[in-house]
């Protein structure tokens, strides 16, 4: 089997034996055709002949042509996946084969830069909410499916293709929960509060049936033509409503997912809690959010503490 056909097979086995999401399957894509690419330049075609010089050779090449550290973390995570499954496969074909070796279990790359994501404030949130209400009084579907979209990732702190995804059975008016498929094809129950629910039902009954179609299946949001929203279209919207607020750092939907989180943090919720609610596997992951929370409380002290 050559190069390409292996990262073809491997793709497959994260699809279905792993349920891996399209967009987590989309990157390992990318940083793979890379390696072939960087690969097929040194006139290897095989997998048998990668080995832990050419997957540092290729990551240096990577790291000489401007690449972030972010992304030379992920295309290593990526390298390190793929080759141990071929070294797996191998072994299940020749278990008494002494040839068959992990090559790139030692391989590693720079530690990404830590950053704090984007955290919207409450007044931010509560302005651009309100905006988003008013351009929705004439009770036009593209103003009221928007507002319902941005109070659903504020009020569940859901990822992007959560929401995407989201079925109408998925949504349960009267325990106000969602059904949620997250990484790994994990369901989880979310839950979302009053202002979340009036405009979830304004959508459904005087918005979505506008927009649906034959197509449209049981998507709860729906795009312009009818079919099921994408995460490009989520993107926009919310970089739009973002652009013309102060604050750096990310504008897309995972910036309400942060505020989402350390606004419960902020409120007294616990930590614990907040990892459920967002699905994290590792608690580490969560606790991102108490330095941001952290750094929120040292910046209102410098502010307002008159011997800061």
């Amino acid at each position: 089997m050559n190069l390409s056909a292996s990262i073809a097979a491997y793709e497959r086995h994260l699809r279905v034996e792993r349920g891996y999401s399209p967009q987590t399957i989309r990157a390992y894509r990318s940083d793979l055709a890379a390696l072939a690419e960087f690969a097929d330049g040194r006139g290897i075609t095989s997998p048998e002949a990668l080995t832990l010089d050419v997957y540092r050779d290729w990551l240096w090449d990577a790291s000489q042509r401007g690449l972030a550290k972010s992304t030379l973390a992920r295309r290593s995570a990526s390298a390190r996946g793929f080759s141990a499954w071929l070294a797996r496969t191998a072994a299940a074909e020749a278990p008494a084969d002494p040839a068959v070796v992990d090559a790139a279990a030692r391989l590693r790359a720079p530690k990404a830069d830590k950053t704090l994501p984007r955290v919207i404030t409450r007044e931010q949130m509560d302005g651009m909410l309100a905006r988003l209400h008013a351009a929705a009084e004439d009770g036009e579907p593209g103003p009221l499916r928007d507002v319902a979209l941005i109070e659903v990732l504020y009020a569940a702190g859901i990822r992007v293709s959560e929401l995407t995804g989201l079925d109408v059975d998925d949504v349960d008016l009267d325990r106000l929960t969602l059904r949620v498929t997250g990484k790994g094809s994990k369901e989880r129950v979310v839950p979302f509060g009053v202002p979340a629910l009036r405009a979830i039902r304004r959508w459904l009954s005087a918005g979505r049936p506008r927009l649906a179609t034959a197509s449209s299946g049981p998507a709860l949001f729906l795009g312009a033509k009818g079919g099921r929203i994408g995460s490009r279209a989520v993107y926009q919207l919310v970089a739009g409503l973002l652009a013309d607020l102060p604050g750096g750092g990310p504008s897309g939907p995972h910036a309400l997912r942060h505020t989402a989180a350390t606004h419960l943090l902020d409120g007294g919720a616990d930590l614990r809690a907040v990892q459920e609610l967002l699905g994290h596997a590792s608690l580490g992951t969560t606790q991102i959010y108490t330095h941001v929370s952290s750094e929120r409380l040292k910046e209102a002290y410098r502010i307002a503490h008159p011997r800061a």
